[in-house]
């Protein structure tokens, strides 16, 4: 295996910290939401994290499929929403829904550009078996 590209970031103080990556190019304060308890605040989470993260590669994979299939994409976008979950054992897990947003192509090829995407998302077969993941088309 070889990297193509590797970053790092440190965290200090945990969900309500601040996270800095390596280079600098990154640093946020975070912040626990109001709803798990903290005080909430002006930093992100987590969650939020996540969701910008894999929103991002998945929107990226949808283009690539989408040119592998010679499709036009025109206007296009995906919403990601990550939920922080308890389980009936107490412990915590994520699930996340991927919302494909389309002004240029019919439901049909959206549906399967999303099921392809899905296939070839690093966040996708990464999460693969381990998180919930809804695809849906808007």
């Amino acid at each position: 295996m070889s990297a193509l590209y590797q970053t790092t970031v440190s965290v200090t103080g945990g969900r309500e910290g601040k996270a800095t990556s390596a280079d600098g190019k990154f640093v946020q304060q975070l912040s626990m939401p109001k709803e798990l308890g903290g005080p909430g605040g002006e930093g992100t989470n987590p969650e939020q994290l996540f969701a910008a993260g894999y929103g991002a590669c998945f929107e990226s994979a949808l283009r690539l499929v989408a040119r592998m299939q010679k499709v036009s994409l025109g206007q296009a976008s995906i919403t990601a929403t990550v939920s922080l979950n308890k389980g009936a054992d107490g412990g915590f897990f994520l699930s996340v829904e991927l919302l494909g947003k389309f002004s240029d192509v019919p439901p049909e090829v959206a549906n399967n550009l999303m099921q392809a995407a899905h296939s070839v998302c690093p966040y996708s077969r990464a999460t693969k078996g381990n998180i919930e993941v809804t695809l849906k088309v808007a």
